[in-house]
């Protein structure tokens, strides 16, 4: 059994190679001082899976993941990382009858993709070994912050059956907004940032979901909310009652934010 479900901000792909960013060493420091626990397999809600409608990766339980390198114009040391962590089928099996059984009328699966660097990068870093077997699920676009949170709550039961929950996005995501050259951080980012904080920690997982509502500079820090929306999934995974923990806070060009957080279900 399992009680914590996470949100991982993964920020810029070169968190798979740049060793100056704190964020990069948080996750090598997972299994020492964030999570010790071996889960059975993992889920992941990448950011950058988007689908019409909830679709679960279910490759051949004889292969294993495939790297995407969904990314371009980066270092060519990028595109030679492989993360090849086996499928988990039954996994996404069970994800799909879970949400089936929670009202939704079409649930998706693609036996070929593999996993997008939303995923295979804090993985790889979390878990070198690949060893545990991953099953990625999609997020909606279309839809909003509250139809993706109920998406967590009837993916709950998997923490019971050993399943790590991992929504994979950035905290705060306008790639628009960065800067190459100066990393002083601009009021929206943080003032979103800290509302953020604020509100998971006080339990407020209302406003959470209606943050385009309540949250300061909201369309400013996620123009697109597919970056955000991982956060929600994770989120309605712990439940109602869960506690949220910052277990992460970096910063990189101006505006991006690795905060990261844990859930974690009352006894």
């Amino acid at each position: 059994m399992i009680k914590e479900t996470f949100f991982i901000s993964h920020g810029a792909p070169t968190l798979s190679i740049d060793d100056s960013l704190p964020a990069r060493h948080f996750l090598q420091s997972w299994k020492q001082k964030v999570f010790p626990h071996t889960p059975k397999s993992i889920l992941i809600i990448s950011s950058h899976w988007e689908t019409h409608v909830p679709t679960v990766n279910v490759i051949s339980p004889s292969k294993v993941n495939d790297t995407i390198y969904d990314f371009s114009g980066f270092p060519k040391p990028m595109y030679q990382l492989k993360y090849p962590a086996p499928g988990a089928p039954q996994l996404g099996k069970r994800v799909k009858e879970l949400l089936s059984a929670s009202g939704h009328d079409q649930v998706d699966e693609d036996k070929e993709r593999g996993l997008d660097h939303g995923a295979w990068v804090p993985l790889m870093l979390m878990y070198p070994e690949a060893q545990i077997p991953v099953c990625q699920l999609s997020v909606q676009t279309q839809m909003d912050a509250t139809y993706h949170y109920n998406l967590g709550r009837a993916l709950a039961p998997l923490k019971d059956e050993g399943v790590l929950i991992i929504g994979s996005g950035t905290a705060t995501h306008n790639l628009k907004a960065v800067s190459y050259t100066d990393e002083s951080l601009l009021p929206w980012a943080v003032d979103f940032d800290t509302w953020l904080r604020h509100a998971l920690e006080d339990g407020r997982y209302e406003d959470v979901n209606k943050y385009l509502e309540k949250a300061p500079y909201a369309k400013m820090a996620h123009p697109w909310p597919e970056h955000f929306y991982p956060l929600h999934v994770a989120m309605g995974a712990a439940g109602d009652q869960a506690k949220a923990k910052l277990i992460h806070h970096s910063w990189s060009n101006g505006t991006i934010s690795y905060a990261s957080y844990q859930f974690t279900a009352p006894n």
